[in-house]
């Protein structure tokens, strides 16, 4: 039932036609601007797009043989700047008209405001999984049959694992995959056993199991093009400012709006003595870092 007053693209705040479960569900949650993928260390102090956060690497210092008489010979400490701007600024305002305020007794701040967030976060991700995977090293692809394709793809993550090794890239890694891999990865003994597989909040950040020394995580919001992204979290950086909701009287409605605004930036972070650094003291941005590695897979057509 709606009435005259009611927009009707909002009639569902009616509480005749409320659904708390429907508002209050969960989308995905942050993957690729989640701290298990991107680390937030240089956040600093953003108040709006168009700011700048410096980034300073410091390159390796050679190790020296202590011999006598010539003692020691000090080096001067070399840094290799990079630029995280702050590109994207997005918001949400929604018009809440008064009578509808009431007919739900002050229930719907909140649950608006959960989906507010939750949009938003969408976004963010979504931009951060473009980021890091134009940011990516390509590997060849991983072929799957009808028959394989847990072996497969669980082999391919293993050869992942290698690649990384090779680059000597820490621990803590993580691998992201698109719900298609996961569906056949997890059908893998070595998986579908993974003793955080099925645990209590397992799911928090798409976290699929614990495995082979990453952290293996599912999202709808894989980059297009991309099945198989893994990495570690330093190599690339997540800078964010929620500026928080306001309320305010709409001039033209007997109404309240709501609203808020998100200002963020992402960068690839590009380490010495592993990615190419310039003449001028830069990193080459133009090449992928060997920190993170993407690969497609070539799927049976029938």
């Amino acid at each position: 039932m709606s009435y005259n007053y009611q927009n009707p693209l909002s009639r569902t705040f009616v509480s005749e036609e409320w659904n708390s479960a429907l508002i209050t569900q969960l989308d995905p949650l942050l993957v690729w601007a989640s701290r298990l993928v991107t680390n937030r260390s240089y956040e600093g102090d953003i108040s709006k797009r168009g700011d700048v956060v410096h980034i300073n690497s410091l390159a390796r210092p050679t190790v020296g043989d202590y011999r006598l008489p010539e003692g020691m010979t000090a080096q001067r400490p070399e840094t290799i700047d990079q630029v995280l701007p702050i590109t994207e600024a997005k918001y949400l305002q929604l018009l809440v008209e008064n009578v509808e305020r009431v007919q739900v007794a002050g229930v719907m701040g909140s649950p608006i405001n959960q989906e507010m967030v939750r949009a938003l976060a969408r976004e963010a991700d979504t931009f951060m999984g473009r980021l890091i995977a134009a940011g990516a090293t390509p590997v060849p692809n991983v072929k799957v049959t009808a028959g394989n394709a847990p072996q497969a793809l669980y082999g391919a993550i293993l050869d992942l694992m290698l690649a990384l090794d090779a680059n000597d890239i820490p621990e803590g890694r993580y691998v992201v995959v698109s719900p298609r891999v996961k569906r056949y990865l997890i059908e893998h003994p070595a998986v579908a056993n993974a003793a955080a597989y099925g645990e209590a909040g397992v799911t928090a950040n798409g976290v699929v199991a614990r495995l082979a020394g990453f952290t293996v995580l599912s999202t709808t919001a894989m980059p297009a093009g991309v099945d198989i992204i893994a990495g570690h979290s330093r190599f690339a950086t997540f800078a964010s400012q929620l500026s928080g909701f306001r309320t305010g009287q709409s001039e033209k409605y007997r109404a309240d709006y709501i609203d808020a605004a998100h200002f963020y930036g992402g960068k690839i972070v590009r380490l010495p003595n592993l990615d190419t650094v310039k003449p001028d003291h830069t990193f080459d941005e133009t090449k992928p870092t060997k920190g993170i590695l993407k690969a497609s897979v070539d799927w049976p057509t029938s």
